[in-house]
């Protein structure tokens, strides 16, 4: 009986890790569309690389991150549905980006992707809150890291069918086509996705904590008492300021100064972005889980190690004017780029109490997102305006140059975190 019944709760983890990731990799594809179709947006509505790095980021992430923390909260009592929270979000941003097809001016379009935003805040916080109360602490990196696979495919999905798209029926069309389906999909995470709070899934590490919710400012002393939390909040954040800053304006790099169109950058591009993302994903989960088990510091070593690795190649992918010599030098870069999600995430998790799981989540991707995904796009963005007037259409890969160099900030703070994960990591209950 016992082994039937262990049987049976494995079954229910992976049904729900893999329904978990379907809903992320719709989530991503209708976040990260809009990059690809960036370029013929600003050619038809006429906008300037500073309302493009609006509309791809800080519209997208204000609403995201602020509604994102009462959402974890929320989420994080023992009464919450959290698949019907999460069913509910996807329906939302769902249909928002299928608005986005219709707008016909800048501010249309602008409250369309404030609208996607709001949906998807309701996504993750509940996604990680799920994910550690089945899954045991040694395996959670490793978990995690499987759901944040939904980052590159998505990404990759988001760059092939936006881009295929574009070229074929328009970038109006794209968004239509795109959105619609995830309405679809959260009428399935309603009849089979099930909350283990309620079907008695919980893991014993997690049951053994109780349910009863933690105030607010117990948990935000919990969480900010803790140095490495600390720090791990600023390497995640800068971490994330390159990723989103860079694959806005790598993919309109491309389309400008290499002269691809929308389809051709979504395809090879997408690939090497997806296959590398997801291959350096995958990685930082095992090695995370593979040497964190003997000495916690090393759950954050390939990260700070990768974010240096990345330079070189980095620099000269954006020095090089043979397009496809570009796209294999990024390869390195976009690996070593993604191998911070599990091991970020998990540790995120070990550094709290289990009662404060989803806001620390919340919390985390408040910063990373308004930080990252609102002023990165933007950011680089105001950066290729002021210096375009000195090299014209060039001006994204000198912005890039810069961005690349940037990549020892991140590095420095997830070295810095790693040395007290001995002493703080799953310290807490």
């Amino acid at each position: 009986m016992a082994t039937a019944a262990a049987r049976q709760t494995g079954g229910s983890v992976r049904v729900t890790l893999w329904i978990l990731l379907v809903v992320y990799i719709f989530n991503f594809i209708d976040r990260q569309i809009v990059n690809i179709l960036a370029e013929p947006i600003r050619l038809e509505l006429g906008l300037s690389d500073t309302q493009i790095g609006l509309m791809t980021g800080l519209a997208f992430a204000l609403f995201y991150t602020v509604l994102g923390l009462p959402i974890a909260r929320f989420s994080d009592r023992a009464t919450t549905n959290r698949p019907w929270l999460i069913g509910g979000a996807l329906a939302i941003w769902s249909a928002m980006t299928a608005l986005c097809g219709l707008a016909q001016n800048f501010i249309q379009l602008l409250l369309a992707r404030i609208g996607v935003g709001v949906g998807e805040a309701g996504c993750t916080p509940p996604a990680h809150s799920l994910i550690a109360d089945m899954v045991e602490p040694a395996k959670r990196a490793s978990a995690l890291a499987f759901y944040a696979l939904g980052i590159p495919i998505g990404t990759l999905l988001g760059m092939l069918i936006g881009g295929l798209l574009a070229d074929t029926v328009g970038w109006r069309n794209a968004f239509l086509i795109v959105g619609l389906p995830g309405i679809a999909l959260a009428v399935i995470v309603f009849m089979l996705l099930k909350d283990p709070r309620r079907t008695g899934m919980v893991h014993a590490s997690a049951a053994q904590q109780g349910t009863e919710q933690m105030p607010m400012g117990t948990a935000l002393k919990a969480m900010f008492s803790s140095r490495a939390f600390v720090l791990l909040l600023v390497a995640g954040s800068a971490a994330a300021f390159l990723a989103y800053g860079k694959i806005t304006w790598i993919t309109i790099f491309f389309q400008r100064t290499h002269g691809l169109t929308p389809g051709e950058t979504g395809f090879w591009f997408g690939v090497v972005n997806g296959g590398a993302g997801i291959a350096g994903t995958v990685l930082g989960g095992y090695l995370a889980d593979r040497f964190g088990s003997t000495n916690r510091r090393h759950v954050l070593t390939a990260p700070a190690v990768g974010m240096v690795v990345t330079i070189p190649f980095a620099l000269l992918a954006f020095w090089s004017d043979n397009w496809m010599l570009a796209l294999v030098l990024l390869i390195v870069p976009t690996l070593c780029n993604s191998l911070y999600y599990g091991p970020t995430y998990s540790s995120v998790q070990g550094l709290v109490p289990l009662r404060a799981r989803a806001i620390a989540a919340a919390v985390l991707l408040f910063f990373q997102n308004l930080v990252g995904l609102g002023l990165g796009p933007l950011f680089f963005g105001i950066l290729s305006d002021l210096l375009q007037p000195a090299y014209g259409e060039d001006s994204v890969r000198y912005v890039l140059y810069g961005a690349t160099f940037l990549g020892l900030v991140p590095a420095f703070f997830f070295w810095r975190c790693s040395l007290r994960l001995n002493e703080e990591l799953d310290q807490k209950d």
